[in-house]
């Protein structure tokens, strides 16, 4: 979040946040639930007006949400986050009121992770200290944009994850379509390198529906085909891969 702007906060709607979904804060201290950011979604990112508070914000949802509202009408259990000249402040919705609660965006109980209100950060492998600038939730994580103490707007942002390791860098436009799909690309590629190959008793198993062109099948699913027949004899002569389709080497 940039200065002088919102944001609302709705809990995921997922399985385990049924039970707990537009309790009071006080509810969720018996519980010893704490509220924290990467269980909730951002409905919305708005500007702030001259005097804003929370309860002004509110009432102005309520009367009317903008078209870009991502969630239901706002209610008990959300979170106003209000970031006022750097100021970063969270606010916990009631049916009357707000709560004020601190560590919305640190990672676990212990508080190891970065907040929005970080003023100074090392990242390893960048000279210099960083300033946490803006912030975006993707697929259940929470990411932070950060500018360069000494540089500013003057230098490449970067991109780090809750725990302030470096994922994207040289980043000019912010969180744009661009970056996004490069963080979703980095955090996802060490999950796909630690994959472990498929047995062939594996692919064996698998079930292959070709698609037909017409009456024909199509040529990937004819090689597909051809490759689970091998994996099932277990192995690979001469004869099987020349029985390939044809103009198969060309595609690659």
């Amino acid at each position: 979040m940039n200065g002088n702007q919102f944001a609302v906060y709705q809990l995921k709607a997922s399985r385990e946040n049924r039970e707990i979904r537009f309790l009071a804060y006080r509810e969720l201290e018996k519980k010893g639930i704490e509220v924290r950011c990467e269980n909730y979604d951002q409905a919305y990112l708005g500007m702030m007006q001259p005097g804003d508070t929370p309860a002004g914000i509110r009432l102005r949802l309520e009367r009317k949400l903008p078209r870009n509202f991502k969630g239901h009408s706002i209610g008990t259990g959300d979170v106003i986050v209000m970031n006022q000249a750097g100021k970063v402040t969270s606010w916990y919705v009631e049916k009357e009121g707000f709560t004020e609660i601190r560590g919305f965006f640190s990672s676990g109980p212990s508080g190891g992770g970065i907040s929005i209100e970080t003023k100074h950060l090392e990242v390893e492998g960048k000279a210099g200290k960083w300033l946490v600038y803006d912030s975006i939730l993707l697929d259940g994580r929470e990411f932070f944009l950060l500018e360069h103490e000494t540089y500013g707007a003057a230098a490449a942002n970067i991109v780090v994850d809750e725990h302030g390791k470096l994922v994207v860098d040289q980043v000019f436009h912010g969180f744009d379509e661009a970056v996004k799909r490069q963080i979703r690309e980095s955090v996802r590629l060490p999950a796909a390198r630690s994959s472990p190959k498929e047995s062939p008793e594996k692919i064996e198993k698998k079930t292959v529906k070709p698609r037909r062109i017409g009456n024909r099948i199509s040529v990937l699913d004819r090689l597909h085909l051809k490759q689970a027949e091998i994996a099932k004899r277990g192995r690979t002569s001469p004869e099987a891969v020349s029985s390939l389709p044809s103009g198969t080497q060309e595609k690659r």
